[in-house]
C-alpha cells in the first residue's frame, strides 16, 4: 500500500461505508463513527475500519453502523466535539487528543513513563481506571471504551543524531500529549498534528522529527525519506490506548443487550490491534533498515534521565490543574507501581535473560 494512494483517498472525501446489513438493521440502531485517522490507514486507520464493521457483525444488523475516516464528515480533531454535541454517535481516537480540554484525557491513552499497553488494560478493567475514564469523559457529555492499543511507540523520526539533551533545544517536533509537554521542558517547539499531515510537513522541514506508533505503522507512512535516525525506545507513549468514545445521553439510551455487543466488540479489537503490531513490527524494523537505510538509535542514559526529570514537572503541573486531574494521576501513579512491581519481577527480567540466552537485540 502506497502512502501517498491511502492519504489521497482520505483526502478526496471516500464518504461513509455502510457497515449493517439493511434487511436487519431496519428498526436498529442507527450508529455513526467518526475517526481521527484516514481511509486505510495502516495499523490505527485499519483497525478502527474493523471495529465498525465488527459491530454491525456481532450485532447482526441489529446496529445499522456508518464509519467516516478523518475528514470526510468532520476534521480529524473535530470528532470530540461532533459526538459530544450528538452530531454523531461515536469516535475512534486517541484521547490525549483532548488534553487542552482536561490534562487527565492523557491517561486515557498515555503519559511518560507510564503504563504498556497490558499494564494500561489492567489498570482500566479492573483497577479503578474505567470509572475515573467514567468521570472525566461524562463531564463532557461522553463516555468511552478502549478499543485498541499500539504496543511500546518507538521514539520516533529525527534528521540528527540526538547525543545530549541540549540536542533538543530549538527542536521541531510533532508530538502530542503530556510526551510533548515533556520536550518543552528541554526547550523543543512542539505541535500536535494529524496523522494525514504529518509526513508533508516533514519533508518541507516545517518539522524536523516526528514520533508516530512503531515500524509496522512507521513504515508506510515513508518519514524514512526525511528523516534517517530512528529511535526505538520512546518515554511517551509506553502503550497507546485507543477511545471508542460515545455521546453519553446516546449511550445511556441503549439496552443492556446493545451496551453489551459495543462492549464485545470494542474489546476484541482492543486485543487484535496490538497483537497485530506485535506481529509485524520486527519484520517491518528489518524492511526500514535493509530496503531504506534507516539507522536505528537508542537514546542514551543523560537523555533518558532528562526526560525523567521534565516528566516529573509535568505531572506535578498536571496535578495542579484541577481536582480531578490529580485524582487521576495519582491512582494511575499508584496503580503504575502496584502492577508494574510483578511485571518487572517476572516478565521483564525473562524477557531480558531470553534474549540475553538466545542472542537476540
Amino acid at each position: 500500500m502506497e502512502r501517498r494512494k491511502f492519504l489521497k483517498g482520505a483526502a478526496l472525501g471516500a464518504g461513509a461505508t455502510a457497515l449493517a446489513t439493511p434487511a436487519l438493521a431496519q428498526g436498529g440502531r442507527q450508529l455513526t463513527i467518526v475517526s481521527t485517522w484516514p481511509r486505510d490507514f495502516p495499523g490505527l486507520g485499519t483497525s478502527a475500519q474493523r471495529l465498525a464493521k465488527r459491530i454491525g457483525e456481532i450485532s447482526d444488523g441489529h446496529f445499522n453502523v456508518e464509519y467516516f475516516a478523518a475528514g470526510e464528515r468532520v476534521g480529524a480533531f473535530d470528532v470530540f466535539d461532533e459526538v459530544a454535541s450528538g452530531n454523531s454517535q461515536a469516535y475512534i481516537a486517541a484521547d490525549y487528543y483532548w488534553v487542552g480540554k482536561h490534562p487527565g484525557f492523557a491517561y486515557f491513552t498515555a503519559v511518560p513513563f507510564g503504563m504498556t499497553t497490558p499494564e494500561w488494560n489492567a489498570w482500566v478493567k479492573f483497577g479503578g481506571g474505567q470509572e475515573l475514564w467514567d468521570e472525566l469523559s461524562g463531564e463532557f457529555g461522553l463516555k468511552a471504551l478502549t478499543c485498541g492499543g499500539t504496543g511500546a511507540q518507538a521514539g520516533g523520526w529525527f534528521n540528527k543524531e540526538m547525543n545530549s539533551p541540549d540536542d533538543f533545544k530549538g527542536l521541531k517536533m510533532r508530538i502530542p500529549g503530556l510526551g510533548g509537554t515533556v520536550l518543552s521542558k528541554l526547550g523543543a517547539s512542539t505541535v500536535s498534528l494529524p496523522g494525514g499531515q504529518i509526513y508533508e510537513n516533514l519533508v518541507s522541514g516545517s518539522i524536523e522529527a516526528t514520533e508516530w506508533v512503531g515500524p509496522y505503522n512507521d513504515y508506510f507512512m515513508k518519514f524514512y525519506e526525511a528523516a534517517k535516525y530512528y529511535y526505538t525506545g520512546g518515554m511517551h507513549e509506553p502503550g497507546g490506548g485507543l477511545a471508542f468514545g460515545m455521546n453519553a445521553s446516546w449511550w445511556g439510551s441503549l439496552t443492556d443487550y446493545e451496551k453489551a455487543v459495543l462492549t464485545a466488540a470494542c474489546y476484541e479489537e482492543n486485543g487484535n490491534q496490538p497483537e497485530e503490531a506485535a506481529a509485524l513490527n520486527g519484520q517491518y524494523l528489518q524492511k526500514l533498515i535493509n530496503e531504506h537505510g534507516v539507522e536505528a538509535r537508542a537514546f542514551n542514559e543523560d537523555i533518558w534521565d532528562a526526560f525523567g526529570d521534565a516528566a516529573a514537572e509535568v505531572f506535578e503541573e498536571t496535578r495542579e490543574h484541577s481536582a480531578l486531574a490529580a485524582k487521576i494521576n495519582d491512582d494511575f501513579q499508584a496503580k503504575l507501581r502496584e502492577i508494574g512491581s510483578w511485571r518487572a519481577a517476572a516478565e521483564i527480567e525473562f524477557s531480558a535473560q531470553r534474549n540475553r540466552v538466545l542472542g537476540m537485540i
